[in-house]
């Protein structure tokens, strides 16, 4: 299956505070914040929702589609994405804006505090699906991930006009949509992701009950961080799916893009979905081992052998043959 992916391309400036954001917060001053942390560390990085969704499932051998909006700037990280398998050419590249910028900043428990600049990406909404779908013959599923409101629309309406079944993954662009427009997004989705406070973010913009959400989409998949995935289907029992112990974990930045990647790949291969989650699960877990999103690699044994350990050999030999292809 064919898998386009639209959203986000960007940079991301990731640093390092080695104390706790929430020491530094008054309880009766939160509505004047004036705070300056000092990070101990710069990791500057290859980023952006599309591209790393994109980019993992490149390295599982899917050659994914990235569709987004990016600037002048952009031709080392498209030879880079390139490089691990992911088709570039649908990417529209800005005359007058620079790719987009993802500023954060993660103290020692792991709370991250960011900034998104959206620079070209606010162009993406001039990219025509339709030309994208006739360039590469046949789009099985459309992944439509954060990314400039209107282009997540227009995607999505587009998905609909063609018949392409598609993912809806609004997650960071709550916070800027109204209810109809999130309704409009995750209507007749194939599935739907978001993480815990983005499921509960967006039942309050829509005023939906999780019954009424769940009759609307195909499949609600939401991640829990260490408490692991929850994915529930209308009349059907709520499956449950552990996270893969992770002791020491490095950076979280990315994580939530890493399942994606796994458990589309898993879906793409007509896996069931305990084991479609629990390979994204298992990508994610690859991830956090790293700073920065992209800087990760996947090799068939120790990814086998993290599900064996994690999930039991059932699940290992079940997914030993859709990773054959990885070294």
């Amino acid at each position: 299956m064919r898998i386009a992916v639209t959203g986000s391309i960007a940079t991301d400036h990731l640093m390092s505070f080695p104390g706790s954001f929430t020491d530094q917060l008054l309880a009766d001053r939160l509505d004047r914040v004036s705070l300056s942390f000092l990070a101990d560390e710069l990791e500057i990085r290859r980023g952006g929702v599309a591209a790393n969704i994109s980019f993992g499932l490149g390295l599982l051998g899917l050659r994914p589609v990235l569709v987004g909006a990016v600037g002048a700037d952009f031709e080392p990280y498209r030879v880079w994405l390139k490089q691990h398998g992911v088709d570039t050419d649908s990417v529209l590249v800005s005359e007058d804006h620079h790719t987009a910028r993802f500023v954060c900043t993660t103290d020692r428990a792991q709370n991250q505090i960011a900034t998104f600049y959206a620079g070209a990406m606010a162009e993406a909404r001039r990219i025509d699906l339709r030309a994208v779908a006739e360039r590469t013959g046949h789009l099985g599923l459309v992944m439509v991930s954060p990314d400039d409101p209107e282009a997540m629309l227009r995607h999505t309406r587009a998905c609909r006009d063609l018949g392409i079944p598609f993912a809806a993954d609004p997650s960071q662009q709550l916070a800027r949509l109204g209810g109809e427009e999130v309704l409009e997004l995750v209507d007749g989705a194939r599935w739907l992701f978001t993480n815990e406070y983005e499921a509960a973010l967006l039942l309050e913009r829509t005023g939906l009950t999780v019954p009424q959400v769940l009759r609307r989409v195909g499949c609600w998949v939401t991640t829990e961080g260490a408490a692991g995935v929850r994915v529930r289907r209308d009349g059907h029992p709520e499956l449950t799916v552990p996270a893969v112990p992770v002791p020491g974990a490095v950076d979280p930045t990315g994580v939530g893009d890493a399942f994606r990647a796994g458990f589309l790949a898993g879906t793409a291969w007509d896996l069931p979905e305990r084991h479609a989650a629990q390979l994204g699960c298992v990508v994610a877990a690859t991830v956090l081992d790293h700073v920065g999103t992209q800087e990760y690699r996947l090799y068939r044994d120790p990814l086998l052998a993290r599900l064996r350990s994690t999930y039991g050999v059932d699940c290992a030999d079940r997914l030993a043959t859709p990773l054959r292809g990885l070294t």
